[in-house]
């Protein structure tokens, strides 16, 4: 008898092929993922998914990331929140499989944006997981997932990354089908489709009330849901393609609040992602958070609007 898990990947088909960067086909536009098909696939792929390296000694990643902490809001973020030292030190040591640290080397050079995004929410995820994972063994577990959740975008064309227009319906599913990309690349380079890393890439767009994608499933895990709350953050701070003025510091939480009071995420890492972004820093039970919405969002966002100017009839986050 199969389990829900098996169950609801099985359902999962791949309406684009997945490549590495260098155009080798890993699967077929229209293979359903079952654990059958992507067995055979980390089988295929087991010669070439033996070597780790060191991911601070790859290229100038350790430099790059260290930079982009400097940066406003992560500069106060990083400057005096807890065990900022200890999660550094543990990056140190950190190694991923050399396919992953591939892909990352063509990201800095075709697609920038995506690339920093990596390593910053990456680092941001292993800080707030360090709060809120106690035990060693599942916050070792967590940094194991590397800067990975948006992998699956190599198997995005590179100018729909880059589009500063609404996108077609169908460059929309294009582009989502990064989840699924990333879940089977990963699964391949990780040999193993149960790794948090593979199931970080493929739910980091879920959400709790059903309404994500790519399986609608009513997310909960809290390791998932870190790399989400930060993945949306640092998306909704940073300049886009598709909205080329970033949310300031305060509108960007005040969103990420919205989403917590609408059920689709949930409080824990909010409130720590809140407190990291306090002056005084109080500890997570303590936050109290404010109800009245002052932002003022960018007035140039073309996201979530399709290329016929509709939108998808429903509620259209203001991210990706």
């Amino acid at each position: 008898m199969r389990t829900h898990e098996e169950s609801t990947r099985a359902s999962l088909r791949l309406e684009f092929p997945v490549c590495t960067p260098d155009k080798r086909l890993q699967m077929p536009a229209g293979t359903v993922l079952s654990s059958r098909n992507l067995n055979g696939i980390i089988s295929a792929n087991r010669a070439a998914s033996q070597t780790n390296r060191p991911l601070f000694k790859h290229a100038t990643i350790k430099r790059d990331l260290l930079h982009q902490l400097k940066r406003p809001p992560y500069d106060l973020i990083f400057s005096k929140a807890p065990r900022v030292r200890e999660v550094i030190s543990m990056l140190e040591n950190f190694q991923l499989p050399v396919q992953v640290l591939e892909m990352l080397d063509c990201f800095k050079t075709a697609n920038y944006y995506t690339y920093c995004h990596l390593l910053r929410v990456f680092t941001l995820s292993a800080l707030i997981a360090r709060q809120l994972l106690p035990d060693d063994r599942q916050w070792l577990s967590f940094v194991s997932t590397g800067p990975t959740h948006d992998i699956g975008k190599i198997c995005v064309p590179l100018h729909l990354l880059k589009k500063e227009t609404p996108l077609t319906r169908a460059e929309r599913s294009n582009l989502d089908h990064h989840t699924t990309a990333g879940y089977v690349l990963l699964s391949c380079f990780y040999q193993d489709q149960r790794h948090l890393a593979t199931i970080v890439a493929r739910d980091h767009h879920e959400r709790r009330d059903g309404s994500g994608i790519p399986r609608g499933i009513q997310l909960r895990p809290i390791m998932v849901e870190t790399v989400i709350v930060c993945d949306i953050y640092d998306a909704l701070i940073s300049s886009r393609s598709y909205r080329p003025d970033p949310y300031d510091n305060r509108t960007a939480l005040e969103e990420i609040t919205g989403l917590a009071e609408m059920r689709k995420i949930g409080w824990k890492a909010v409130r720590a992602l809140v407190a990291l972004n306090r002056k005084i820093r109080p500890r997570d039970g303590d936050i109290t958070l404010s109800i009245e919405k002052r932002g003022t969002p960018p007035a140039r966002n073309c996201y979530g609007v399709f290329a016929n100017g509709e939108n998808d009839g429903t509620w259209v986050e203001k991210f990706s």
